[in-house]
């Protein structure tokens, strides 16, 4: 078994550009698609359930393609086809997407803007484990999460910027800003151009070196499928997802937390099949994966679910709250609510720029409080700073309460993939890359599914009191982390 080689600096900048054209267009998406989709005429309320692709393709699109990449080499490589095909079908969404004629176009395009973002997403995280050994990972997701910063901040900030040089900010009635417009135009030139360029640029391994470099971890271990096991848990899934489905559907609850319900007993059914071996290899070696799954990810799941959701409720609620609340605006082709949406789009920026100097600190944080103190303390300043708008007045001083969610976001990006890295098998990091990222997607489904009706119903829909339930999530999942202890922990334990 041979050494890993180490990669220099400028090798590992190419290995992560792709993830600046990511973020940028995820950044344009979630700071301006409540916007696109209230100018098309969809109610607050309706929001979050015209949010759900997001979540829906990931979790549909993110383990399968997890799992064929572990399993793709050809003259192109064994992730970056994926980062390829990805970036140029996400490119071709972005510039559509200010163009939607109707909200349900608008609706679709996200769908399949989502899909093909999730297609270069898992392998691209995947590649930096493929290449470069363990001592360089961290620098590695560092250096990701950056780019990261970099992307939203920049994407976040196009909107007002081109404001500033003269473009139109006012659209027609029911029409998009050409601010918001030229805006996509630019995040499809950065998605594909990284994209093309990490794939252009880095060099990876095929399977025999990377058996080589590994050893004995790089080849997938003998197992049965634990038949009794998932036959039982199975049926506990079915059981309790019927019902579920049956109280949702006797409360005549809305449609997608139907959907929602449904899946939990799709979800029992795979497992039960999977014992009775009667799936595809496919979806039968995930749950298996998703099974045996080491057990820092299993304390890792609730952590991720309700940081996700508050998440999806910050990225939600932002614009129409500063709109609304800050700028005195309830008609969506005002100059006022296009004046906060462009606000809204610079708290983004600001949160994504805190992230961006946190993350080069984040080493010595972890050095001091270790990951799980590192992780509370952040956390808990990203709900801090989500609950602040409900006492902040000036519109300026938000700028103060985002530096919280910035701590928080370098956190989520980061701390949780270092608590996983050693645990994934190497011929497996692609299909738990995949299977980790349900833990992003499901909460956020969830979120899509319960914040709309909840606001509706107790909030009066109130886009504020959305922001302030995610501010609460981030405080539970602060508490939660306490419960996660890493390798390095359970080793002294055992000492």
């Amino acid at each position: 078994m041979s050494a890993r080689p180490a990669r220099d600096f400028w090798n590992i900048w190419n290995l992560c550009f792709g993830f600046f054209g990511i973020q940028f267009g995820l950044a344009l998406q979630n700071s301006n698609l409540s916007r696109i989709f209230q100018s098309l005429g969809a109610d607050v309320a309706a929001i979050p359930v015209l949010w759900i692709a997001a979540p829906m393709t990931g979790l549909l699109v993110q383990p399968v393609i997890g799992y064929y990449s572990d399993r793709t080499w050809n003259r192109f490589g064994r992730r970056r086809p994926y980062l390829l095909a990805g970036g140029i079908v996400a490119a071709l969404a972005l510039v559509a997407m200010p163009n939607a004629p109707t909200l349900f176009v608008a609706a679709g395009l996200l769908w399949i803007l989502d899909g093909a973002i999730n297609v270069a997403m898992g392998p691209i995280r995947a590649l930096i484990g493929d290449a470069l050994p363990h001592e360089q990972r961290a620098r590695g997701y560092a250096m990701q999460t950056w780019f990261i910063s970099v992307g939203s901040v920049i994407a976040s900030v196009m909107p007002w910027c081109l404001a500033q040089c003269g473009v139109s900010n006012v659209a027609a009635d029911g029409g998009v800003p050409q601010t918001v417009k030229l805006s996509f135009y630019l995040g499809a030139i950065a998605m594909a151009g990284a994209l093309l360029w990490t794939t252009m640029t880095t060099r990876e391994y095929a399977p025999d070196q990377l058996a080589d470099f590994d050893g004995a971890h790089a080849k997938p271990p003998n197992r049965d499928v634990p038949s009794l096991a998932l036959r039982r848990i199975g049926l506990l899934w079915m059981a309790v997802g019927v019902a579920i489905v049956g109280i949702a559907l006797a409360v005549h609850a809305d449609g997608e937390i139907v959907l929602l319900a449904a899946g939990v007993p799709m979800f029992g059914a795979a497992k039960w099949l999977t014992a009775h071996r009667r799936v595809p290899s496919l979806v039968a070696e995930l749950v298996v994966d998703l099974h045996d799954m080491p057990p820092v990810m299993r304390r890792l799941a609730p952590v991720q679910l309700f940081s996700w959701f508050a998440l999806f409720a910050m990225w939600t609620y932002t614009s129409p709250t500063v709109a609304q609340v800050y700028f005195a605006a309830n008609d969506t082709n005002s100059s006022a609510w296009n004046e906060g949406s462009n606000w809204a789009g610079i708290l983004f920026a600001a949160y994504n720029a805190v992230t961006a100097v946190v993350a080069m600190g984040l080493p010595r944080m972890t050095r001091r409080f270790g990951l799980r103190g590192s992780h509370a303390i952040n956390l808990t300043l990203g709900g801090l700073g989500l609950l602040s708008f409900a006492v902040v007045r000036d519109p300026v001083w938000l700028l103060v309460s985002m530096i919280g969610v910035g701590f928080a976001w370098a956190s989520i990006l980061s701390i949780p993939y270092a608590f996983i890295s050693d645990s994934a098998p190497a011929s497996k990091m692609g299909a738990y890359m995949g299977i980790f990222n349900l833990f992003i997607v499901v909460p956020q489904i969830v979120a899509a599914s319960f914040l709309g009706p909840v606001l509706r119903f107790y909030f009066h829909a109130h886009a504020l009191d959305g922001l302030l339930i995610g501010g609460a999530s981030l405080l539970v999942a602060a508490v939660l982390t306490i419960r996660i202890v890493d390798a390095e922990e359970l080793t002294r334990r055992r000492s």
